[in-house]
């Protein structure tokens, strides 16, 4: 699997226009650069309320299914990463209160908790996101991108 590429001026390039220096990646690593996308899904993405959480995740899933429409994998997988972004995020609240783990202070870890709001956030994010990354034309789509332009030469 080819890393994701951090030496491109995203905030020049539009990868809607060169989906060829797109790469996937692991997991999220890219999400709050990748344009147009960044600012056309990042708007939606809210994780605070379980109502708020479900209507976030409702309207990036929308955009996943807009961009499958357009046949842009980039798009899906953006929106994909903003649907995982927003589980991880949400657990990470959930866990630990004002998302911090580690003390400014000292840099130990601080204390658990388990913020029962947060973490049905987090579930209604995760149900949306497995539903975008096991969509069949979002892995076909996906396996065909690695191995037109993310084989390692």
């Amino acid at each position: 699997m080819k890393a994701f590429d951090y030496s491109l001026n995203y905030k020049e390039l539009n990868l809607r226009e060169h989906p060829e220096l797109y790469t996937v990646g692991r997991g999220e690593q890219g999400v709050l650069l990748v344009e147009p996308y960044k600012s056309e899904i990042l708007p939606h993405w809210r994780f605070k309320t379980p109502e708020i959480a479900k209507e976030s995740s409702a309207k990036i899933y929308e955009l996943f299914l807009d961009y499958k429409e357009q046949d842009d994998f980039v798009g899906m997988d953006m929106a994909r990463k903003f649907l995982q972004m927003g589980y991880t995020r949400a657990r990470r609240y959930t866990n630990h209160k004002g998302g911090r783990k580690y003390s400014k202070e000292d840099g130990s870890v601080l204390p658990y908790q388990n913020d029962e709001v947060k973490a049905e956030s987090a579930a209604i994010f995760k149900k949306q996101w497995y539903e975008a990354k096991t969509d069949p034309d979002y892995v076909r789509m996906k396996d065909e991108h690695r191995s037109k332009y993310e084989s390692e030469e």
